[in-house]
C-alpha cells in the first residue's frame, strides 16, 4: 500500500492558478488538522467551515445544518457561532462563522468538531485562495526552468511569499553588462582581475565590474583550442538571479527583489584563484588589502566557475571567512561529466555544490556528480533543442560589447544561480538563518528527481518549499540543535529548550524513532515542522506527558509534516514531539530537520 493510501487520504486538490498542491483534509480519528506552510506564510483568514459526513449516516442527508447539535456545541465552546450556508456538489455542508478567524483558529474549531462527532468524514476550513504571481515579462513563457512541474524550481508559488527584497547576491564571474532588464538591480561591485592581459580593459583592479568581453583567438590561452566569442557569462548568471521582473519586457529573475553585487574575476582565458579568493572575502564584507570596505556586503555568493583539482587552501580559507560572516556560498559542480570531488571550488567544504538537470528532470549529460554534490538545479540540456536551455539576459557583441539581447545557455553555471537566488528568497523571509541552516533547508525541501540523476544530491531545488522552511511554517529558524541519541522513548526524550529551534536529526535505521521534550507555556501554541530528506517518508507525532497521542501528521515521501497545537490550560505543560521512520533513507543519508517554536 502506498503511503497516501495508508493514511486514508480523502481530500481533493483545489486548482488555483493550476499551482496549488493537494493538501490533506482534516478528519476525525487523529488525522492532521494543522496549518499548511502556504497558509502560515500568507496568514490567511476565513469565516467558513466545511463539514462532510460519512455516506449513509443520517447527518449526511440533512440539508438543515441547525440539526447538527454536536457540531454547534463544539464551536460554541470556543465562543464562536455558526449557521448553515449551503451544500456543496459533493454533499458537504458549508457553515458560516460569525466572524473572520485565522486559518489556524478555524482548524482548531475543525479539530473540535471532528472529535465531537463520530460520523464525520472530514471537516476543514473553507479557505480563501489567492492568485499566484505570474510575471508579465514578455519572454517569461520561455523560462520553463522557473515554472514547469517536471524540470522547474517551483518559483511562482515562492513569489507569493518572497521576492528576495533587501538581500544582496554577489555574482563572482565575468562582470556584467548594464542590460536594460538587469541594470536597475545592480549595486556596487568591483573588478578583482589584477593581470591586465586577463582583464582586457586596459588596467588592473578597479571599481568598475563592467564586462569588456572575454573573447579569445585560437590557441591564445596556451595549448590547442579554438577561438571563442565573448561569453557575457556573468550577465547571463545575474539575469537568472535578479533580472527586473513585471516590467512587461524580457525575462524574469528568480529573486527579482534582490540586488546583484557583481565581482569581476574572469576575463580572457579565465581567472586566477588568488583574485577569486579576494573577491569571495570582500563580497561577504571581509577585508582585502588596498580596498576600502565593501558598502554592499552580500548574504549569498554565487560562483559559476571552477577548474580541475581538489579544493585548494587559498579558496577554502576565503570561503571560511565568508561563512564566518554569515554568507552562503553556492558553487557550480562543473561540466565535465565527472566526479565533482576532483574539481574546485565544487569540492570545498562549506559550499552548496549544485549539479544540473535538464527539462526532463534528469541529470544533464555534461553535469558533474558525486558525493560532494548537495542538490541540483535547472541547468538546461540543449542536446535536443536550444529551447531546453536556460533563458536569460545577454549581449550581442562577439568581442567587445554590442546591444542587449537574451539567449539560452546550458551548464552547471546556469543551475547554481537558481539555487543562489532561492537562498536569497529564504534570507528575505528569515534574515537570521545561518549558512548551515540554509543548506540544510535547501537539501531537505528539494523535490525528488522525476528522471535519472544518480549522485546529484538530495533532489531538485524547490523554491516554494525552501521559502516555507525558512519561514518555518510557524516553526524552525533560531538556534541550531543537534539530535543526541539515545532518544528512542518518552523516558529518554531529548530536551529542547531553545525557542525557536531547528533540530538536525538522523534516522539511524528503519526501526529508529526520535523523541524531543518541550515545555509549552500556558496559552502558547507549539508549532512543529518536520522536513525529511527528499527521498524519505518520516512521520510526526505529538504526545502529552502521559503518553497520549495529541496529534499527528503523516504526509507522503519528501513532504513537510507539521503540527500546530495550543496549550489551552492555565499552566505550562510538557509535550513530546516524535519523529518516526516510515520509509526511505537511513544512516548518513537519513537526515531531517525539525523546527520547534511557540
Amino acid at each position: 500500500m502506498s503511503s497516501i493510501a495508508r493514511r486514508g487520504f480523502v481530500a481533493s486538490c483545489l486548482a488555483v492558478a493550476a499551482a496549488l498542491a493537494c493538501s490533506p483534509a482534516a478528519f476525525a480519528g487523529g488525522a492532521s488538522l494543522e496549518m499548511s506552510p502556504l497558509e502560515a506564510a500568507i496568514a490567511g483568514h476565513t469565516d467558513r467551515l466545511i463539514i462532510k459526513y460519512k455516506a449513509g449516516t443520517p447527518a449526511a442527508a440533512r440539508a438543515d445544518a441547525q440539526r447538527m447539535a454536536l457540531a454547534h456545541e463544539a464551536v460554541q465552546r470556543a465562543g464562536v457561532q455558526m449557521q448553515y450556508l449551503r451544500s456543496t456538489a459533493a454533499g458537504a455542508h458549508v457553515m458560516k462563522l460569525d466572524r473572520l478567524l485565522t486559518v489556524r483558529e478555524v482548524r482548531a474549531l475543525a479539530r473540535a468538531v471532528a472529535d465531537a462527532e463520530a460520523d464525520i468524514e472530514y471537516v476543514e476550513p473553507d479557505r480563501r485562495m489567492h492568485a499566484l504571481l505570474t510575471p508579465n515579462d514578455t519572454s517569461y513563457n520561455l523560462q520553463w526552468h522557473y515554472y514547469e512541474a517536471t524540470g522547474g524550481l517551483n518559483a511562482p508559488s515562492a513569489w507569493d511569499k518572497s521576492t528576495g527584497s533587501g538581500v544582496r547576491v554577489a555574482v563572482i564571474d565575468t562582470g556584467y553588462r548594464p542590460h536594460a532588464d538587469l541594470a536597475a538591480n545592480i549595486v556596487g561591485g568591483y573588478d578583482f582581475i589584477s593581470d591586465t592581459a586577463v582583464a582586457n580593459d586596459g588596467n588592473g583592479r578597479d571599481s568598475s565590474a563592467l564586462d569588456p568581453g572575454d573573447w579569445i583567438a585560437a590557441n591564445e590561452c596556451g595549448g590547442s583550442h579554438a577561438a571563442q566569442n565573448s561569453s557575457w557569462h556573468g550577465t547571463h548568471v545575474a539575469g537568472t538571479i535578479a533580472a527586473v521582473t513585471n516590467n512587461a519586457s524580457g525575462v524574469a529573475g528568480v529573486a527579482y527583489g534582490a540586488k546583484v553585487v557583481p565581482m569581476r574575476v574572469l576575463g580572457k582565458c579565465g581567472g586566477y584563484t588568488s583574485d577569486i579568493a579576494d573577491a569571495i572575502r570582500w563580497a561577504a564584507g571581509g577585508t582585502v588589502s588596498g580596498l576600502s570596505a565593501n558598502a554592499y556586503p552580500a548574504k549569498v555568493l554565487n560562483l559559476s566557475l571552477g577548474g580541475s583539482g581538489s579544493c585548494d587552501s587559498t579558496t577554502q580559507s576565503a570561503i571560511n571567512d565568508a561563512r564566518s560572516r554569515g554568507a552562503v556560498v553556492v558553487v557550480a559542480a562543473g561540466n565535465s561529466n565527472a566526479n565533482a570531488a576532483n574539481y574546485s571550488p565544487a569540492s570545498c567544504a562549506g559550499v552548496i555544490t549544485v549539479a544540473a538537470t535538464g527539462r526532463t528532470g534528469s541529470r544533464a549529460y555534461y553535469s558533474n556528480y558525486g558525493s560532494v554534490v548537495d542538490l541540483a538545479g535547472p541547468g538546461g540540456d540543449m542536446s535536443g533543442s536550444s529551447a531546453n536551455g536556460v533563458y536569460s539576459t545577454l549581449n550581442t557583441g562577439t568581442s567587445s560589447p554590442g546591444s542587449d539581447t537574451y539567449a539560452y545557455y546550458q551548464g552547471t553555471s546556469m543551475a547554481a544561480p537558481h539555487v543562489a537566488a532561492v537562498a536569497a528568497l529564504m534570507f528575505a523571509k528569515n534574515g537570521a538563518l545561518t549558512p548551515d541552516q540554509v543548506e540544510s533547508m535547501l537539501k531537505s525541501t528539494a523535490r525528488a528527481f522525476p528522471g535519472t540523476c544518480s549522485q546529484c544530491g538530495s533532489g531538485i531545488v524547490n523554491a516554494s518549499a525552501a521559502v516555507d522552511a525558512a519561514g518555518g511554517g510557524g516553526g524552525g529558524g533560531g538556534t541550531n540543535v543537534a539530535e543526541v541519541e539515545s532518544n528512542n522513548t518518552l523516558a529518554t526524550a531529548q530536551s529542547v529548550t531553545a525557542n525557536p529551534a531547528t533540530v538536525s536529526g538522523t534516522m539511524g535505521s528503519s526501526s529508529d524513532t526520535d523523541y524531543f521534550k518541550v515545555t509549552v507555556g500556558a496559552g502558547k501554541t507549539l508549532t512543529s515542522t518536520l522536513t525529511p530528506n527528499a527521498s524519505s517518508d518520516y512521520d510526526l507525532y505529538l504526545y502529552n506527558a502521559s503518553g497520549t497521542q495529541l496529534a499527528s501528521s503523516t504526509k507522503a515521501t519528501g513532504q513537510v509534516d507539521s503540527i500546530v497545537r495550543t496549550n489551552t490550560g492555565g499552566s505550562a505543560v510538557t509535550w513530546y514531539v516524535r519523529v518516526r521512520y516510515y520509509s526511505g533513507s537511513t544512516g548518513a543519508s537519513g537526515t531531517y530537520t525539525l523546527g520547534l517554536s511557540q
